[in-house]
Parts: structure tokens; C-alpha cells; sequence
């Protein structure tokens, strides 16, 4: 049979092919109302998180807050000759922030996994309430309360120097020591957020099947050997999605918390690059090296979020979006 003597398609036909991908009237309708919870949202989205980039613009030029953006001049790429020239604050901003941001890739990104896995093996739920609360409460607290609370207790006239004096063993300088200053901030950041982050784990392996525990008990697997072969491989999807996010974020290691001590400790060994683009840019009013510098960091999560999530896709995994 011919082209020509094929019938034509039918009108129903023709509307199903035109309705192929849309959503069914019903659910349309049903799905409207989250549809508009959605529009405050992104209309915060919309405000402060896209629209500002448009300010990255004074990367390139020798803005003067005083003249605006439409006035001041064009400097080309003179901004980033802090980058390329190795200005020595800079450096030093750079150094300590890779150095920051190794040390809480493997010290702090581990411990939220150990604790929900700590936490899943607890057998009574009324205690497991109980440890989850006081795990969460410090999220809850801003930086402010938290760096007070640490001065209170290892500062000079902490309650640890004070308890040192009364016993007649001098006193230990923590707070106000540089040699220590990284190992203080990774300590608060675990104290503050370890807890908070076991969430998503915790909701991971409550979707893990109990018979798989029961089979593999049957097979003889010791309670290691059951976390090895049925506990991690139900996490490591999340894992492998949590650490990519991470590493987009991985040139930002806490500007307030930073902040909040490099007066005590000097820039040498707190300067970060967050509180570099803060010291020179609203402190010292170089506002384009500063944005050129949070823009070249931008550009760089971006990348390793691009490079992780590839490197995810070899493995595997989903990632962050499939390819």
C-alpha cells in the first residue's frame, strides 16, 4: 500500500500527539497550588541571588560607589593583576583558604555520615530523639553566640585557664594562638553543623529494606559487614551528590565565623579569600580587585562542580544533573 492510499490520521490522533509530555488536566489543576508557593521563591531567587550578578560588572572597571556603574571607567583586566602578579595578601588568603578547605573536606564532610550511622544503630527510639535534639540545637545558634561561647570557655580568662591556675599549670593559649587557629575553626564548624547534617542521612536509611539486614544476618555477615555491603552502598548516591555540592561551595570556608577572630589571631593565618574581598573592597574601597577576586572564585566552584559531576557520571551516579 502506497503513501496515498494510507488513511488519514484521525482528529484523536492528532490531539494525542499534541497533548504527548503535558500533564493531564486533573493533575494540572491539583499541582497549581504548589505551583504558586513557588513564586515567593524564586522571586527571592530572582532578587538576591541573580539580578546582583549583574554586578560582577565592576570586575572591569575602577568603580567608585559615588559616580555608580554607568560612570565609572573601564579598567579592562588591570583588577586581576592581583591574581596573575601574586600579590602577597592574596596569597596568603589563597594558601590558608585551600588549606581550610582540605582539612573540612576530610575531617568535617565524614563526621554527619558517622553520626547517622552511630544514630541508626541505636535501638531505642525515645534516646535516639533525645542525642538527635542535642545534635541539632547548635545549628540553630548564629556565629556570634558560638565564637563567645568557645572565648568563654579556651579564651585567656576561659573557664580552661582558669581551671589551669587554681590547680597551678599556667595557662594555655587557644583562641588567640595562629599555630591553632585552623584546628579551632574546624572544631566549631563540627560542633555547630555535624548534627544538622546527619538529616538527610538518617532519612536515607530509614528507606533502606530491613530484609536485606535479615538476608545478609542469615548469610553469616557480621554487623561491619552488613554496614559495608548494605548500609553504604544505600548512601552513597547522597554521599557522592552532597560532597559535589560541597566542592562548588569549596573556596567558601565561613566568612562570619573567620571574621568574628582574626583579630585576635592576625590575617596571616586567618585571611581567607571571603575576608579578603571584605578587608579590600568595604574596608579599603578597592571594589573592583575585590569583586575580580569573588568572581574568579565563582568561576571556579562552578568548574569543580562541573568536573565532580563528570567524574560522578563515570561511576556511575547521577550527580548533581544527568549529562
Amino acid at each position: 500500500m502506497t503513501m496515498l492510499d494510507q488513511p488519514a490520521a484521525r482528529p484523536a490522533e492528532k490531539a494525542g500527539q499534541a497533548d504527548k509530555g503535558r500533564l493531564p488536566r486533573p493533575r494540572r489543576r491539583r499541582d497549581m497550588a504548589l505551583f504558586w508557593f513557588l513564586i515567593p521563591g524564586i522571586v527571592v531567587l530572582l532578587l538576591f541571588h541573580y539580578i546582583p550578578l549583574l554586578g560582577n560588572i565592576i570586575a572591569f572597571q575602577d568603580y567608585q560607589p559615588f559616580i555608580g556603574i554607568l560612570h565609572s571607567p573601564w579598567s579592562g583586566l588591570d583588577n586581576f593583576d592581583v591574581l596573575f602578579n601574586g600579590d602577597d595578601q592574596f596569597l596568603k588568603a589563597l594558601v590558608n583558604t585551600l588549606e581550610l578547605t582540605l582539612i573540612q573536606v576530610v575531617f568535617v564532610f565524614p563526621v554527619p555520615i558517622v553520626l547517622a550511622l552511630a544514630l541508626n544503630s541505636l535501638v531505642s527510639e525515645r534516646i535516639k530523639k533525645w542525642v538527635q535534639n542535642v545534635l541539632y540545637l547548635p545549628h540553630f545558634l548564629s556565629w556570634v553566640v558560638i565564637v563567645a561561647l568557645f572565648q568563654q570557655m579556651l579564651g585567656g580568662t576561659g573557664m580552661l585557664n582558669l581551671f589551669l591556675q587554681a590547680q597551678d599549670l599556667g595557662t594555655w593559649n587557644i583562641i588567640g594562638n595562629p599555630d591553632f587557629f585552623k584546628t579551632l575553626i574546624t572544631s566549631q564548624v563540627i560542633w555547630k553543623d555535624a548534627g544538622w547534617g546527619t538529616i538527610l542521612f538518617l532519612a536515607a536509611l530509614s528507606r533502606v529494606d530491613s530484609n536485606l539486614y535479615e538476608a545478609s544476618a542469615m548469610d553469616g555477615a557480621s554487623r561491619f559487614r552488613q554496614t559495608w555491603h548494605v548500609t553504604l552502598p544505600a548512601l552513597r548516591g547522597l554521599v557522592i551528590l552532597l560532597l559535589i555540592l560541597r566542592l562548588g561551595d569549596a573556596l567558601s570556608v565561613g566568612f562570619e565565623q573567620i571574621l568574628l577572630q582574626q583579630t585576635a589571631v592576625g590575617l596571616d593565618s586567618s585571611e581567607v579569600l571571603d575576608t579578603y574581598v571584605f578587608n579590600n573592597g568595604i574596608i579599603g574601597g578597592q571594589w573592583g580587585v575585590a569583586a575580580a577576586v569573588g568572581l574568579v572564585k565563582g568561576v571556579i566552584g562552578i568548574l569543580l562542580v562541573l568536573g565532580a559531576n563528570k567524574v560522578a557520571h563515570l561511576f556511575g551516579e547521577e550527580g548533581v544533573y544527568r549529562s
